[in-house]
């Protein structure tokens, strides 16, 4: 049995871990609502960019002039993965759900003759790729030390990805990520961002028709880019949120089971110690009767 002194030591010391994870559980929380806000407020927008986009786009598709980020390459041979996770750990199984989901999303493709590329957005994505997928990432980037996460931060990934679709170096790109549900809930997802999803003809045929001014190409080309960006600030809003909620939700585990065993060694200490007070009476008694 351990000694006194080593319970004391390791109570004190799980007491301290208790603190610290008590700490940023509250931490996390404060910063989830401002999070979750964020990007429950920017949903409503890139759901309906998105479908503009299809809309506007359903017309032109079958055009040899329409835009690269609208029908893609025509191939399929390379893709692009944009992997999004966080920049800290100590939320549980969050970044390694994402890690997971590219991971298999990668062995998938290349079992059908594709080549993948992976973008990785966010540290602890990079870092758990790096082990099985190193040969496959092409580029990083991390908002670690950043206090909060601006749109422009978004055009500066969908500038890049741009840079390399019109430098041809992939024919399909698509995000993963964590989409926000909860605050005990996010839903590991791919989304496809090029070519854009395009809505099926018996959608099309049942929607309004609408005369454009310019034509629809000219504002495809200039609306594309921007619909990237906020697709793309979309995955790092939802991101954000689940990151604090399960980060949150892990701390917040972590205190209850410190608490735990925090008992558990007080119990012990003091069966030790009644122990010692007993084997010392005892000592006592026998002596005195041996005198």
């Amino acid at each position: 049995m351990p000694s006194l002194k080593t319970l004391r030591l390791r109570i004190n010391s799980v007491k301290s871990t208790q603190k610290i994870t008590s700490a940023m559980k509250m931490v996390a929380a404060s910063k989830l609502r401002r999070a979750q806000q964020q990007a429950e407020a920017a949903r409503p927008y890139a759901q309906r960019m998105a479908r503009m986009m299809a809309s506007l786009g359903a017309s032109v598709a079958g055009s040899p002039t329409a835009p690269k980020l609208l029908v893609g390459t025509g191939a399929d041979k390379v893709h692009l993965l944009v992997s999004v996770a966080g920049d800290r750990g100590l939320a549980g199984a969050f970044n390694t759900n994402i890690g997971r989901m590219t991971r298999n999303l990668t062995r998938a493709l290349e079992a059908e003759g594709k080549t993948v590329k992976i973008l990785a957005i966010g540290r602890k994505t990079r870092d758990y790729l790096r082990r099985e997928l190193a040969s496959r990432i092409v580029g990083d980037v991390t908002f670690a030390g950043r206090k909060s996460i601006g749109f422009a931060d978004a055009e500066a990934i969908a500038v890049r990805i741009v840079g390399m679709l019109n430098a041809g170096e992939f024919d399909v790109c698509t995000v993963v990520y964590n989409r926000f549900q909860s605050v005990m809930t996010q839903t590991p997802t791919e989304m496809r961002l090029i070519p854009a999803p395009l809505p099926d003809i018996g959608e099309v045929a049942g929607t309004a028709s609408y005369e454009f001014e310019p034509d629809e190409e000219t504002m495809l080309a200039r609306l594309l880019p921007q619909n990237l960006a906020i697709q793309v600030y979309r995955a790092l809003l939802e991101t954000n949120a689940g990151f604090f909620s399960s980060q949150m939700t892990a701390m917040d585990n972590a205190t209850r089971n410190a608490g735990d065993m925090i008992k558990r060694l007080t119990q012990n200490y003091n069966r030790a110690r009644q122990a010692n007070i007993t084997r010392e009476l005892i000592e006592i008694i026998s002596g005195a009767e041996a005198l």
